[in-house]
């Protein structure tokens, strides 16, 4: 279709400003507190004994701060799973 002189040529829409995005406002602070937790673990590089129910491991304290992060990373993506999943289902 041809434009005419009464429709505009370009329609701009409203751009949402960068940090008022809803999906960057939750990815944001993900990656802040990654990065301090980063820093942390590998500032720790001392050795330090772990006791495992039975055994006792000497490992570098950043490993095992290391897997403490992972698997709270993994709680929390399991729990946020499992809540947007209730979220969505329809009351019964």
């Amino acid at each position: 279709m041809a434009p005419t002189g009464t429709e505009p040529h370009h329609q701009h829409k409203q751009r949402t400003p960068f940090f008022s995005r809803p999906s960057v406002r939750r990815v944001l602070p993900f990656f802040l507190i990654t990065a301090v937790a980063v820093v942390f673990i590998f500032e720790n590089r001392a050795e330090t004994e772990i006791r495992l129910l039975i055994p006792k491991v000497t490992m570098p304290l950043w490993g095992a701060l290391l897997i403490a992060w992972g698997l709270g990373v993994l709680a929390c993506v399991v729990t946020v799973r499992r809540h947007r999943g209730r979220k969505h289902q329809k009351p019964r």
